[in-house]
């Protein structure tokens, strides 16, 4: 089993030694601390969220039920009711099965490193440093695209309620990208200044985030004109140019997309109270409350989406606007009900904000990132990584200037949350199997899945391949310089890039996750 390697004696500390022993049986201590000091970190931040608020917090941030309305049309041109029904229910079983094996490294390492530190500990030790690594970078790749892709539709949505009120309003690319600012600023807000009100806020979020889902079905239900029975269960509608089979798994994005982040409770663990057990329930309680809400609107759209020609064409740029003004039948309502989802889209960048800057902030106190020493600052009047937000939004803000150039280039980037993503989760998933099919000791945490862990860890694994793989695809053919998925280039240049980076300095620099210098000063004191 690898070990924690601390920075000033550059000894390795295993696992259930006996220093540790001594340390967890000492007096009276919680589980979080017993997690931490087997770890080797220094508590930094505070512990403020519970498990309510936390839920909040990661069911905000999948946003599934918002989500569908924005990222329906993949899915839609590519087999209709077939692909996103049925698509959506194997999406789900998937995300699922990854969100158990996840669930169980939580449990086994709560730490805002997630990945990349669940990685070092279930290597080889001859891989452990190189697998590590290569999971933090494309973690940090993931959680930075993610984070500027809410931004993104905040700002363009408020644009798309623009064209819809004025329709002598001719939109620009620059105007978009102010909006966004204007999203981007609002959450760097909640995420320093009212930071400690930010546990309450996700807790009142999770309130709205059911009261606006009923805001908008039953206005859709009882008002817009229903498409027939068949049209959504059975009417294959394949628009893509691709063949029937593989039109169903490029279609897949859509669903695959609706389940992304849930383990952003993971990079919060070091903010939460009882984490071991609360970071496995809170991703659970997620996966199930946004399905169900999340497959509800997808039935709702498929029934309500009205005339498919006019929906697909609207000047607007986002179909769901024209179906929401099908059905009031009025601007003033679908202005209403599109700014509920804009309202839910921008409290979901809070969070994303939140666990790209912690992800990051854990990466750079391990030594994984350049200027990591200032990076891994954490501001101690307000008790947050205050740096790694800083350069969170400034990446964030540098990203929106493509869109002024074009608006497919800066797509091509924030869908790159889910090669990102996925690549993280297959590294850290395929451990998790080797170490089962050797026979090796696994310290599991409170939660574990027995002797179902292996068959869920290979259902999961699959799964992930496959919503990787296929998120590459443009989502219609013949392909164009427009319409290229363009994030297998650009996913391709950051890790070929962080290759370089890893060649010429990052196998010197990084060692693994550190044990904190100041805790092992401490327990060399004791």
């Amino acid at each position: 089993m690898a070990g924690l390697k601390d920075e000033t004696s550059h000894e390795f500390v295993h696992e259930g030694s006996s220093s540790h022993k001594e340390e967890h049986g000492a007096s009276g201590l919680t589980r979080d601390e017993q997690d931490m000091i087997r770890m080797g970190k220094l508590q930094e931040t505070k512990r403020n969220f519970g498990l309510l608020p936390l839920l909040g917090f990661t069911t905000i941030m999948l946003n599934s039920w918002e989500s569908v309305f924005p990222f329906f049309l993949t899915g839609f041109i590519n087999g209709g009711g077939p692909t996103l029904i049925y698509g959506y229910i194997f999406c789900f079983v998937g995300s699922l099965a990854m969100c158990a094996s996840i669930s169980e490294m939580a449990s086994m390492y709560p730490t805002s490193g997630g990945q990349y530190h669940w990685a070092a500990l279930l290597a080889p030790p001859k891989w452990s440093k190189f697998l590590s690594w290569l999971t933090g970078w494309v973690s940090v790749l993931g959680w930075q695209a993610g984070c500027a892709s809410g931004t993104y539709l905040g700002g363009t949505i408020i644009q798309g309620l623009l064209v819809l009120n004025n329709p002598s309003y001719i939109p620009q690319r620059w105007q978009g990208t102010l909006l966004l600012y204007a999203v981007l600023l609002v959450s760097v807000f909640v995420n320093t200044v009212a930071v400690r009100m930010l546990p309450a806020l996700e807790g009142v979020i999770l309130i709205l985030h059911v009261l606006g889902f009923l805001a908008i079905l039953i206005p859709l239900v009882h008002l817009a004109p229903q498409s027939p029975v068949e049209f959504v269960f059975q009417t294959w509608l394949n628009g893509s140019g691709y063949p029937d089979g593989l039109s169903w798994f490029v279609g897949l994005l859509t669903s695959s997309l609706l389940f992304i982040g849930f383990d952003g409770a993971c990079h919060m663990a070091e903010e939460v109270k009882n984490a071991s057990i609360n970071v496995p329930r809170s991703m659970f309680f997620t996966i199930f409350l946004n399905g169900a809400l999340g497959f509800s609107m997808i039935l709702v759209i498929l029934f309500c989406i009205g005339d498919v020609d006019t929906a697909l064409s609207t000047p607007t740029g986002y179909p769901f606007i024209e179906i929401f003004r099908n059905a009031t039948q009025s601007k003033a309502g679908a202005t209403a009900m599109a700014s509920i989802l804009i309202a839910m889209i921008i409290f979901a960048t809070f969070g994303f904000l939140a666990s790209a800057s912690r992800q990051m902030w854990a990466f750079a106190r391990d030594q994984g990132l350049p200027f990591s020493s200032i990076i891994s600052k954490v501001d101690r009047r307000w008790s947050i990584p205050l740096y790694s937000i800083a350069l969170t939004a400034i990446i964030n803000s540098l990203l929106a200037l493509i869109n002024i150039g074009s608006s497919v280039a800066f797509n091509a980037i924030v869908s790159l949350l889910a090669a990102g993503l996925f690549s993280s989760y297959i590294v850290t998933i395929s451990l998790m199997i080797r170490k089962r099919v050797v026979g090796e000791h696994i310290p599991f945490g409170p939660w574990n899945m027995g002797k179902y862990g292996f068959a869920v860890n290979v259902y999961a694994l699959l799964y992930s391949i496959i919503a990787m793989v296929f998120s590459f695809f443009p989502p219609t053919t013949p392909v164009t310089a427009v319409s290229m998925n363009w994030s297998i280039v650009v996913y391709s240049g950051v890790v070929i890039f962080g290759l370089i980076f890893w060649v010429v300095r990052g196998r010197k620099q990084w060692q693994g996750p550190l044990m904190d210098r100041r805790f092992a000063q401490q327990s060399q004191a004791s």
